[in-house]
């Protein structure tokens, strides 16, 4: 579904993506840029208690993910499983193993020849290949309750291929009205509008928010440090983002979101209860946030105040290595962060549904279609360029904002059998400064998903973006 929050969530250090490079399987949203596809959002569960619960449906509790490597030979297919889950009391641990079998089946294939004789000592050489750390991934995950209301979290990971580790440590607590969060991440793992991963070496970020009020209402207000020079994970060319420049920034927000029904077909009793020569039986929906055919339209409307402190001579110093490494000179101008800015945004979205997703097949079709401004004085700056250029007689020549053009963000579900869904996640810019006419697609992601019936509205989401080149296998739960 198109939830509107993601308007306000992406100018957050928090806003999780969905990713396979991690084994807590996501990353974060470079905050500032233009919102994600709804459907490349991580779930809400620790990736360990997603790989105990997944691990019970699939052979030998392995779960398979694509996501490519820095080294090819390692191979883009890997292979996660939960190898242990003690709980206690007050606290649950688990301990997440990932396997890349490309290398070691190419290494393997490399001991022998056409000429060679399977002898025991060829298969001693061959188990050497079975000790070579690339192969392998190693995440700790543990998640201690402190009280009935505050829990903290910690996850350590390690990968073979790669040097040092990677550590985490959230600390949350439920208040009446609000949410607390304390994170440390040490290094962070970010990814771009492009697709491109970023590692900063320590984030640190103290977010409260508030929850949504009947009438609509909801602010945020949050702190983030960065220490370090960004690196890039996977990129081979870019810049990156001047928000993941060391330095203290300071982000409130608030939006103001309403929906208004078209018409709603409300769910009664006959559909619930099934009558039968033996009785009566309860045949809920297999999602209840897909059980009534209605056609809806929202909106959501909001502000946002950024400060920073401190960064801007580091910014300046990057921009130095970069005309020095590439040898093409790059304006201060264009890299230049604001100490403080201030802008609006709002999103609005038509949906209409049919079928109440009860029967075997046939029994959903469901369009979302949401258009997102992200920045209002992107836009405006932008819509008053082009009217000059055209009252000029001459084309538009001034920088592009990415921020400045409408994106189209489309979400069609359609049921294949049963619970299973075919999904795909769209996202089409409308900026016209290319010269090329009609939208621009930036953005897909193709799933199916199972939903689990049980939960109420969880389920089993196999996704792949061609654009990352990425997929995985995740439960996803906690979405109302």
């Amino acid at each position: 579904m198109a939830h509107l929050r993601t308007a306000m969530d992406a100018a957050f250090w928090d806003l999780n993506i969905s990713s396979p490079q991690t084994l807590d399987g996501s990353a974060r949203h470079v905050p500032g840029e233009p919102l994600p596809l709804e459907g490349a959002r991580a779930s809400r569960a620790l990736r360990a208690q997603q790989l105990s619960l997944l691990g019970s449906g699939f052979p030998l509790g392995i779960i398979p993910s694509y996501s490519p490597t820095s080294q090819k030979e390692l191979g883009s297919f890997s292979i996660q499983s939960l190898l242990l889950k003690p709980a206690f009391s007050n606290a649950w641990l688990g301990i997440i193993g990932q396997f890349r079998p490309k290398k070691l089946l190419s290494s393997i294939k490399a001991e022998f020849t056409v000429d060679d004789v399977l002898d025991l000592p060829a298969f001693k050489d061959v188990a050497k290949h079975f000790l070579d750390k690339s192969l392998y991934a190693l995440g700790l995950c543990a998640q201690i309750s402190l009280t009935p209301a505050s829990s903290l979290l910690l996850m350590k990971e390690s990968h073979g291929e790669r040097k040092g580790h990677r550590n985490k440590a959230m600390l949350f607590n439920k208040l009446p009205h609000h949410d607390v969060t304390v994170e440390a991440a040490w290094p962070e793992l970010f990814i771009d509008q492009n697709g491109r991963y970023w590692s900063v070496p320590e984030s640190i970020s103290l977010d409260l928010s508030s929850l949504v009020s009947e009438s609509g209402f909801r602010y945020r207000f949050g702190v983030h440090k960065s220490s370090g020079l960004p690196q890039a994970f996977n990129a081979t060319s870019g810049e990156p983002p001047l928000a993941l420049m060391p330095g203290l920034c300071a982000t409130a927000a608030f939006s103001y979101e309403k929906s208004r029904d078209i018409w709603r077909q409300k769910e009664t009793k006959k559909d619930v209860i099934i009558k039968t020569e033996k009785g009566e039986y309860w045949w809920p929906s297999y999602d209840v946030r897909l059980r009534e055919p209605h056609a809806a339209i929202s909106g959501i409307i909001g502000g946002t105040c950024t400060a920073w402190l401190g960064g801007r001579e580091i910014s300046e110093t990057v921009n130095s290595r970069t005309q020095s490494g590439d040898g093409e000179a790059t304006t201060s101008s264009a890299r230049k962060r604001n100490a403080l800015s201030t802008d609006m945004f709002g999103s609005i979205c038509y949906t209409v549904q049919h079928g109440k997703f009860r029967k075997l097949y046939g029994d959903l079709t469901r369009v979302d279609a949401r258009l997102d401004i992200s920045s209002a004085s992107a836009f405006a700056k932008s819509a008053a360029h082009l009217v000059s250029s055209i009252f000029r007689g001459s084309p538009n020549r001034s920088e592009v904002n990415p921020l400045s053009s409408p994106r189209l963000n489309v979400i069609f579900q359609q049921q294949v059998l049963g619970p299973i869904l075919f999904r795909v996640d769209s996202k089409f810019s409308l900026d016209s400064s290319s010269g090329k006419r009609g939208p621009i697609v930036e953005d897909m992601m193709y799933s199916l998903t199972y939903s689990l019936r049980l939960l109420r509205s969880g389920k089993v989401v196999a996704w792949y973006s061609p654009k990352r080149k990425e997929g995985m296998i995740e439960l996803r739960v906690f979405e109302f």
